[in-house]
């Protein structure tokens, strides 16, 4: 494989993957698939989920009246998300380990980094949730974050669309696709990979991030092995 440890970044709306509802277990299941073969090859594999199937912090706000509050209710929707995906996870026979940033220790363990890595060494995948226990900080940053504190080689963003593109695809049939992007493109050209934070981790860090199709069966092991998919944003394009 290209990479032996990995970070994937899931977007919460990737575990409903539409028809209405926050979340769906064939979705649920198509990633958990996935993961279980990219584990099987022996990477190690880490995962952080956001919310926003269930609920967005900075779009509550005319809600609730303090961000900080808003932001808390969003890391309590990362941990049902991690919930979900663990229990989809064990039900694809892969094993797993749900921990967070924030204290619930009820239902998930602590986010420790040598506890976390102890777990990979055991062939685990961990489900990290709570992004990082902060309000104004996005789970792309919580994402960028345990990437560089797990050592990882590289930072996969799993959505439903296949790439980064110059405009919104489904509104602008023209949009073209990138295929290699710089962190300064990135930033110069507000493509929204990201958020700023997060990009400025990776670019300090010299972590590439890989923008793909998590939904189309079989890619998140042809991201892993090194075939070109999606959008990869390196130190130079």
């Amino acid at each position: 494989m290209a990479y032996q440890s990995v970070l994937l970044k899931l977007s919460g709306e990737a575990l409903g993957a539409g028809g209405g509802k926050a979340l769906r277990a064939d979705a649920i299941d198509v990633i958990a698939g996935q993961i279980r073969e990219v584990v099987k090859t022996g990477a190690r594999m880490a995962v952080v989920v956001g919310g926003g199937n269930i609920l967005r912090g900075a779009e509550i706000s005319d809600t609730v009246s303090v961000r900080a509050t808003a932001d808390q209710m969003g890391m309590l929707a990362t941990m049902i998300n991690g919930l979900a995906l663990m229990d989809g996870l064990e039900r694809n026979d892969c094993d797993a380990r749900l921990m967070s940033a924030v204290s619930a220790h009820q239902i998930c363990e602590p986010f420790i980094r040598r506890r976390a890595l102890r777990h990979q060494d055991k062939g685990r995948v961990i489900v990290l949730a709570g992004g990082t226990g902060n309000p104004f900080f996005t789970t792309d940053t919580t994402a960028a974050l345990r990437a560089s504190e797990l050592g990882c080689d590289v930072m996969l963003k799993g959505t439903k669309v296949d790439g980064v593109y110059d405009k919104d695809p489904v509104k602008h049939s023209d949009a073209q696709r990138f295929t290699t992007l710089s962190y300064a493109e990135v930033l110069e050209k507000n493509l929204r990979v990201m958020d700023l934070t997060a990009i400025t981790m990776c670019m300090d860090n010299a972590l590439p991030i890989c923008v793909f199709d998590v939904m189309k069966e079989g890619n998140l092991g042809r991201v892993v092995a090194g075939e070109h998919i999606g959008t990869t944003v390196v130190a130079r394009s």
